[in-house]
Order: C-alpha cells, then structure tokens, then sequence
C-alpha cells in the first residue's frame, strides 16, 4: 500500500463503502437504540415507561456497571424497574424496536450484590465486547453521570441546579437558566510522509513502550482541519498539508467527540521537534518498523476500545496484535 492508497482509502471511507464494509467499526459507536428525545420532557409517558413490565434500568456509579461473562462475551446486568433500586437519578436512554424502555439509575453506590458471576466493570475493560445496544446504552449512561456530578451548581448565577429532560437537562433552582451536556470536539489523526511512513507518538506519563496517534482538543473558533495541523505541529513540529475524515468515536472520559482523520505532510514539513510537554517522543514508523516493534515487546498498540487502533490499522492494511487495556 502507497500513501496515495491510505490517502484515497480513508478519504472514500464514509462516501462510498455500504456500512457493513466500512473497516471502523468502532467501539463505543455502535449504537442500536433510539434514544427518542421528544419524550424526555413528558412526565407522564416517563411515569408509564419506567412502571411498564418490559422496560430495562441499568444501575451505574463512578462509570461503573454490574457485567457477566459468557461464553459468548461481555453482558451488562439490566434490571426490571419493579428491581431496581428506590433511589437514584434515573436517565432515559430511549426505546428499541420491540417498544422496550431503557433507563440509567445512577446512584452513589452499585446495588447490593447480585446473584450469579455479576461483577462491576467500566468502559475501557468491557466496552469493545458487548453488543452495540448494550455498548450505545453504557456509554449514554455514563457520559450522561459523569456530566451531572460535575453540574451541580449554575454557571451564571452560583445557584444549586436541579435534574430536569430525563437526565439530559440542569435547571437553575433561582434564575431559572437551562443547562445541556456538553460534548468537547477533539481530533485524532494518522499522518504520513512521502515514503507513507505513520507518525506515532508517546507521552510521558504513559506506560513505557505505549505509543499512539496525535489528538488533541479543538479550540474556539477553528475549523477541525485546522486544529488537526495545529495539533500536530505544535506537539511534533510536523506540518501537515492535505486531511480527510474517516470517522468518529464518542469518548466520555470524560465528555469529548474523537473525528478520526488521516492526512499527509506538506512538502519539507517532515522534520520532528517534539514540544516535551504533550509528548515525550515522536517517530516516523514503516510498517516493518512497526511491525518489528510489536513483536520485540517494544512498542504495545493502543487497545481494540479506541478510535486510535483503527486509523493506524487502516493504514497498516491489516488487524495488529492483541493489545494490552487501554
């Protein structure tokens, strides 16, 4: 494969291949449940769902939910509303095909032990092996938790705010203002040379021998292709010409959007200069480099859970080694 053929690989990507050929498919993206938002501000069909046989509460606490294993992979524990526990803030997190209801409860706590093999676990462990409902649902759930332990209070006037939208809205208990979850854009990105060599990185704080794409947050008032090239250049001294999107990941750890993109260096923008505070270092890989480095134990690939394996595997051109947990 040329750098031309990742070019044009991950270009057409979301264009022109059906969904069932596109090569991403990502963990965390794979939703399957209408989340039905124009029932979130009707109290009673709310009421009606939550006491209707059928419908299914996931408890969660800290990003954590109750999970079994079975020969046929990662479940997660979904409980009928008549068992769950009394209190909690509770989310809707939207209907199925078949009518079914589905709600968060999110408490301080996980509830008391469970019969059979149920233990607790967070994205990162499960979120690559459990179906696409049940990975969509999770990962509704616990962005949405996560945004309201840190929304307590209003950001105009400093009064308490209060859980109103099902779970997807704050309310100010004095100026009455309304507040969304908030999702942060980030891009994430493989960039080749002229001789399609991948630009992989490693921060500091990382385990020794992790290395991964560049990312990093979109900023006020820039375009996402801009803040790909800024990105780059600031954290590895490269400067990026031409990018295209490939696809994108919800990431709530703890609330940003990952756009995946790949892009090629501008001409003589090759050269490395890592800034030392985003990244320890930078190199320029071929895949026999690698391909080697994985093998020796000297390089480990990010996780099968983040966008970041799938876009160095679109342009290594095959799946790489099992990795260690993200």
């Amino acid at each position: 494969m040329t750098a031309d053929d990742t070019w044009e690989r991950g270009r057409t990507i979301m264009s022109t291949m059906p969904d069932t050929e596109r090569p991403l498919q990502l963990a965390l993206a794979r939703a399957a449940v209408d989340r039905a938002a124009q029932h979130r501000l009707d109290e009673p069909w709310l009421a009606a769902a939550w006491s209707h046989p059928s419908t299914k509460v996931l408890p969660i606490s800290g990003g954590e939910a109750f999970v079994v294993d079975t020969d046929n992979g990662t479940e997660l524990v979904l409980l009928p509303s008549f068992e769950a526990p009394a209190n909690g803030d509770r989310y809707f997190l939207g209907t199925d095909e078949d009518g079914v209801s589905y709600f968060a409860l999110a408490g301080e706590t996980l509830p008391g032990r469970l019969d059979g093999d149920a233990r607790p676990a967070g994205l990162r462990e499960v979120g690559a092996t459990l179906s696409d409902r049940q990975a969509g649902l999770l990962v509704h759930a616990v962005a949405l938790e996560h945004w309201h332990r840190l929304h307590s209070f209003c950001s105009r006037c400093g009064h308490p705010t209060e859980k109103a939208g099902a779970g997807h809205l704050r309310r100010c208990t004095s100026c009455a203002a309304e507040h969304y979850p908030r999702t942060d854009p980030a891009v994430i990105m493989v960039i080749t040379d002229e001789q399609d060599r991948c630009l992989l990185g490693r921060q500091a704080l990382w385990p020794e021998g992790r290395w991964s794409t560049l990312a990093g947050f979109v900023e006020p008032g820039e375009s996402i292709e801009q803040a790909v090239a800024r990105e780059v250049f600031e954290e590895a001294g490269v400067r990026v010409g031409e990018v295209a999107y490939v696809a994108s990941q919800p990431w709530p750890f703890p609330a940003s959007l990952m756009l995946g993109f790949v892009g090629k260096v501008a001409p003589g923008g090759a050269e490395i200069t890592v800034d030392g505070e985003e990244l320890a270092e930078a190199r320029w890989f071929s895949r026999e480099d690698l391909r080697a480095a994985m093998a020796s134990g000297e390089i480990v690939p990010p996780s099968g859970i983040s966008i970041a394996r799938h876009l160095i595997e679109l342009w290594y051109g095959e799946p790489m080694p099992a990795a260690v947990r993200w």
